[in-house]
């Protein structure tokens, strides 16, 4: 009889102090853990919103760059960190989706480790081509590739990465037939494509614009359902493929059983980061199109993602170590 009496006072306890926490969240600086080098767009957009919600909340949001495993490292890192939402992640499509569905091994799994906070951006991609390809349309690249199939090849900046299975998509929606070829990076990818050694590759919008803006490259179309404003590029829904959407985006996951009112309160702090008029112009210059969403919202994109990629990835045989 103690023995259930203990427990009961305990457990009362607990449900006592559950809200009192939530409350005095946060007490202590926050980690963001970002599962990528410094200096990239995903880093970039960490400390933009991190510096606001700082403010917001009255707490550091530190960012910790724990790169590695295409994101797979900082990821896992914080699918096993403490619940209590001191430590949360700047996830991607890469670290929760084309990652779980790629990886012979699986350190983590994107729905059942994580609870989603906030969708934050999405950052389009873009199909560029070498002037010397003769093309001007996505509807002449597509008749040249059926014209010579298997006759060109598409850079990326990596087996496994987003452009590389944006490329893919793309041949499975038009029928069309080209080789990949992975770079390490899409530095050296898109230096080849200026150089003129590769015609045809898919990119972030925001590392190709000042290669399309000086005219060294030439922007067929970018990968999102709208044009991008500041930039005079079709959509790919103008272009004819109305149903082909490939894009970046960044959201906040916390580790799962982290408790719904701490989520809540991540939730508020980021959604008004990025409604900042300020911190909405500095993403801009980003071409990183700000969202905000409930956390059930951004369970629901994680799913949708998982299930438009699969196939796409697995009709293509792309699998990482």
């Amino acid at each position: 009889m103690n023995m259930t009496r203990r427990s009961t006072l305990a457990g009362a306890a607990a449900l006592l102090a559950a809200p009192a926490f939530a409350q005095s969240f946060p007490t202590r600086p926050i980690t963001l853990v970002v599962p990528f080098a410094a200096g990239g767009s995903t880093d970039v957009v960490a400390r933009i919103v991190g510096q606001k919600m700082s403010e917001i909340l009255g707490q550091q949001v530190v960012i910790e760059n724990r790169a590695g495993a295409g994101g797979n490292i900082g990821a896992a890192a914080v699918a096993k960190a403490a619940p209590d939402g001191y430590t949360i992640l700047m996830g991607t499509i890469s670290t929760h989706t084309l990652n779980p569905i790629m990886g012979k091994t699986k350190p983590y799994d994107p729905v059942k480790d994580f609870a989603p906070i906030t969708l934050l951006v999405n950052v389009p991609n873009v199909l560029v081509v070498h002037e010397s390809l003769g093309v001007n349309s996505v509807q002449e690249l597509i008749a040249l590739l059926k014209k010579e199939p298997g006759k060109h090849s598409y850079a990326s900046s990596g087996n496994g990465t987003p452009l590389h299975v944006s490329g893919e998509l793309f041949k499975r929606m038009t029928g069309t037939d080209m080789q990949h070829v992975p770079y390490r990076g899409a530095g050296p990818a898109m230096n080849d494509l200026v150089g003129g050694q590769i015609k045809i590759m898919f990119d972030n919008l925001p590392a190709s614009a000042p290669f399309i803006r000086q005219g060294q490259i030439k922007a067929l179309a970018v990968t999102v359902k709208e044009r991008v404003p500041g930039f005079d590029i079709p959509s790919m829904a103008e272009a004819g493929l109305k149903d082909y959407e490939t894009y970046s985006w960044n959201a906040l996951f916390a580790p799962a059983n982290t408790p719904p009112d701490v989520i809540a309160k991540i939730n508020a702090a980021a959604n008004a980061a990025i409604k900042d008029p300020a911190v909405q112009n500095r993403l801009r210059e980003l071409s990183a199109v700000t969202v905000g969403s409930t956390p059930e919202q951004l369970a629901e994109h994680v799913k949708r993602e998982l299930a438009i990629w699969e196939p796409v990835i697995k009709a293509a045989q792309i699998s990482i170590d």
